[in-house]
């Protein structure tokens, strides 16, 4: 008997594929609420009930209507926070809820196993959640690590006289705060302030909404209020640049500082507030900083889930999917977890594949090289009758369809080509002469991965969104197709992606791929067989 499976934050369905492709899981239920995805999913996994909102799952509707689920998979985005994201425009990322959720349906279903896969960056101490009151419940009676933290809310450039009273009074981080579309148009302005042609176009691009926002958002008279003086401020300059009362954008630029971090500020506060992090005090005067908690993910998953209320025997590693057949050097952290009936000793999956062995490139796209990709989705699929393939290639094995689907591509335009033609497999936009990164504001902080020309003979980088990385074939003038990037993710061609160009490339790269997920499910299977269940 098939063994139910319910999918938390399926995506497209890699994970649920891998699982299905054993014979051996029936995936009963799936949740994903991106709209493109949940098309793409239910094309392809037509059997399986597809719900959207994870925090509203009724468990008990689900077990009346499949029966005891037997095993909980999914990768909830999780990002946490880092080092590295602290200065930007939010504080936390509210993601961590989403793992509360995976973690809080194991709670309440009490599968045989589990398991949670996601990027390798958990596992490192940088990656965080922060404490809250909700943790507080939860944790009750249970040991977690917390450390420490100083968040910054403001820069010690900017010294805010009322810092003190806007933390303690919620309706003035409300009356200072602007509307989402006004600070969104306004922080575009910010970003190119200091490069003059790109805010120029801004300006003349925004002009219509920046004069609205001077008008309904902005004060019209100065004031003594610090926050208010600085709007206003900013609202003069902006309207001296639009009616050509100035020539030059020296003042704007200075007057849009200020205004902008106080209203990061603003939406940390509140963010702080509608997450009920717990904040041990605030610093004010040079700057404003929360002194608040906090704990690494996959601690929170072994603190609640390893406890003697639930008793899972948990495991977790960083698996690379090339050393299960896919043609990709993916690194995923995996959490596995068996329930206290299960096998108490084991460890996640072991290669299978030996790194002189790595399926490469090649194995994968080489038979579509000489099959012109279409430029539109809606497109219809190539007929595929007649192009040559190993069958003993990993091509061979994907290409389980007459039909060719999602072989589409963006239109290249010149400056694109230029570089395309430039690099070198291997090389990517570092390696471009300097006239050719002009159009790049700081070409220094570009990416590695930024147009890249991917090698036939090594399995490829992590695939993500390749039509924004502007990944580039081996061989070929053209960016990699969708069905390309989808062969590296290891999608047999009958998998069909849905929805717009943009949305079916970052559908196969937020994917788990499928040969990997299929590792992992062979290895669940094995552990519940040797339980018994």
């Amino acid at each position: 008997m098939k063994r139910n499976v319910l999918d938390l934050f399926a995506g497209a369905g890699g994970l649920s594929l891998g699982f299905s492709q054993t014979g051996e899981f029936r995936i009963v239920a799936a949740v994903e609420n991106n709209l493109f995805a949940r098309r793409t999913y239910h094309r392809n996994m037509r059997e399986t009930e597809l719900l959207d909102d994870v925090e509203t799952i009724d468990y008990d509707a689900i077990i009346r209507q499949h029966g005891k689920i037997h095993v909980v998979i999914g990768g909830p985005p999780c990002q946490g926070f880092s080092s590295a994201n602290r200065q930007k425009n939010q504080a936390i990322s509210t993601n961590n809820r989403l793992v509360k959720a995976f973690v809080r349906a194991v709670c309440v279903l009490k599968p045989q196993a589990f398991v949670m896969e996601n990027v390798s960056m958990l596992r490192s101490d940088t990656h965080r959640f922060y404490y809250s009151e909700d943790d507080r419940q939860v944790l009750r009676g249970l040991s977690l690590d917390l450390k420490p933290e100083r968040l910054e809310l403001l820069p010690t450039s900017v010294s805010l006289k009322a810092a003190d009273k806007i933390v303690q009074n919620d309706n003035l981080v409300t009356e200072y705060r602007w509307d989402d579309k006004a600070y969104w148009t306004l922080n575009v302005l910010f970003k190119q302030r200091d490069n003059e042609k790109k805010l120029g176009k801004a300006l003349g691009k925004y002009g219509n909404a920046l004069r609205r926002i001077c008008q309904t958002t902005l004060p019209h008279e100065d004031s003594v209020d610090q926050i208010a003086h600085w709007d206003f401020v900013l609202a003069q300059a902006i309207m001296n640049v639009l009616f050509g009362t100035v020539t030059t954008t020296g003042q704007l630029r200075d007057a849009l500082e200020k205004p902008i971090l106080v209203q990061r500020m603003l939406g940390k506060l509140r963010e702080l507030k509608e997450n009920n992090i717990v904040v041990d005090k605030y610093d004010s005067g040079e700057g404003l900083f929360a002194h608040v908690q906090s704990y690494g993910v996959f601690d929170y998953v072994k603190t609640v889930l390893g406890s003697d209320l639930y008793k899972y025997n948990i495991r977790a590693d960083v698996l690379n999917a090339a050393d299960f057949g896919v043609p990709q050097r993916r690194m995923r952290f995996v959490i596995m977890g068996t329930d206290h009936d299960g096998v108490a000793d084991y460890s996640l999956p072991k290669a299978t594949v030996k790194p002189e062995c790595y399926a490469t490139v090649r194995s994968a796209i080489g038979d579509l090289e000489f099959i012109k990709p279409s430029l539109s989705v809606m497109d219809p699929p190539i007929e595929m009758n007649d192009a040559p393939v190993n069958l003993n290639s990993l091509a061979g094995r994907l290409r389980d369809s007459t039909c060719l689907h999602n072989h589409v591509i963006t239109q290249t335009g010149d400056t694109a080509l230029r570089r395309f033609r430039a690099l070198a497999p291997g090389e990517n936009f570092h390696n471009l002469r300097p006239e050719l990164k002009s159009t790049y504001t700081d070409p220094s902080r570009t990416q590695n991965t930024i147009y890249l020309r991917l090698k036939y003979d090594e399995p490829s980088g992590t695939v993500v969104n390749i039509r924004k990385s502007m990944w580039i074939h081996p061989v070929l003038d053209r960016a990699v197709s969708i069905r390309e990037a989808a062969r590296l993710q290891s999608f047999p061609d009958r998998f069909v992606f849905e929805g717009t160009k943009d949305a079916q490339y970052q559908q196969v790269g937020n994917a788990v791929p499928p040969l990997l997920a299929c590792a992992l499910a062979e290895k669940v299977m094995e552990l519940l067989d040797a339980e018994g269940g």
